[in-house]
């Protein structure tokens, strides 16, 4: 019976998925708050029929990483930032959904858990340790650039409602590392070489100051029936008037939180987005093996 199964199993076991790399941002724990490294964060109950689940209480920021194979690499990465209010983390149809679709496309993607400023009792600030986890998590993959085959100089981010404010200041605080850091990974740039913003919350977006220096390419998503339309489309025009190249898209007949999710498509337009982003990749450059 045993040798009658074999060939079956040996057809089957190429395709099943590796489970994503795990790497946290701080060996020791985040800066200040390494008596927090333990802690372990919260996963709320998945949803039997689409697979999502939120995680709150993330002490020791991380991120899952996805990696195309080696002969499919097109060289370029992803942060992807979830959303949740800054209470909590949506990492599924926000991030692992999206990852896994990019890694098939050749593009790396790690996807972020940040720590949560508007949790109950949260020590944190979204403009001080969020934005610090989303530095942190551009620097990591540019350090792992050699090792993951990537190209340090195609490493950007994409965020998801409140995961878009992460990007947002991020980008307006445009840190290119400190050379003389003790910590190898602090010396790396934590600025993006692109960014995309899907429905992202005002923060570090509505009423900045945009300039080429805080501002990469751009790419933008929301749906007409979202109220972040309003700053996202004025971002997007503050940022042609920098002479920033962008490219936005708005679906009408959409809300707010769409995210990715192949396993209940409809054949909604608003479900291609993913591919139309690794088309704006390709026009900036970034998809060069």
């Amino acid at each position: 019976m045993l040798r009658s199964l074999l060939p079956a199993l040996l057809f089957i076991a190429p395709t099943l998925a590796a489970d994503p790399l795990v790497v946290p941002l701080w060996e020791k724990g985040a800066p200040g708050f390494e008596d927090k490294k333990d802690v372990k964060e919260t996963r709320a109950k998945e949803n039997k029929d689409t697979g999502e689940y939120c995680v709150t209480g993330v002490h020791n920021p991380y991120v899952t990483v996805h990696l195309p194979p080696r002969e499919k690499s097109t060289g370029a990465a992803v942060v992807v930032v979830p959303g949740g209010g800054h209470r909590e983390l949506w990492v599924k149809h926000e991030g692992e959904n999206v990852a896994q679709w990019l890694s098939e496309q050749g593009i790396a993607a790690v996807v972020l858990r940040h720590r949560l400023a508007r949790e109950k009792d949260s020590p944190y600030k979204i403009d001080v340790h969020a934005v610090q986890d989303g530095q942190r998590a551009l620097r990591l993959v540019r350090s792992k650039a050699k090792e993951w085959n990537l190209d340090p100089a195609r490493v950007g981010m994409m965020g998801f409602s409140a995961g878009g404010e992460v990007v947002g200041l991020v980008c307006r605080k445009a840190d290119k590392g400190d050379p003389k850091a003790t910590d190898p990974v602090d010396r790396e740039s934590a600025v993006p070489n692109f960014q995309a913003l899907v429905y992202p919350g005002p923060q570090g977006i509505r009423g900045e100051t945009i300039t080429k220096d805080n501002c990469p390419p751009l790419w933008a998503l929301v749906g007409d029936e979202d109220g972040a339309m309003t700053w996202l489309v004025t971002h997007f025009q503050d940022a042609k008037k920098a002479g920033v190249s962008a490219e936005l898209h708005v679906y009408a007949k959409v809300g707010h939180g769409f995210g990715y999710r192949p396993a209940k498509a409809t054949g909604k337009p608003v479900e291609s987005w993913p591919q139309r982003f690794v088309e704006f990749l390709g026009t900036e450059g970034m998809l060069k093996k």
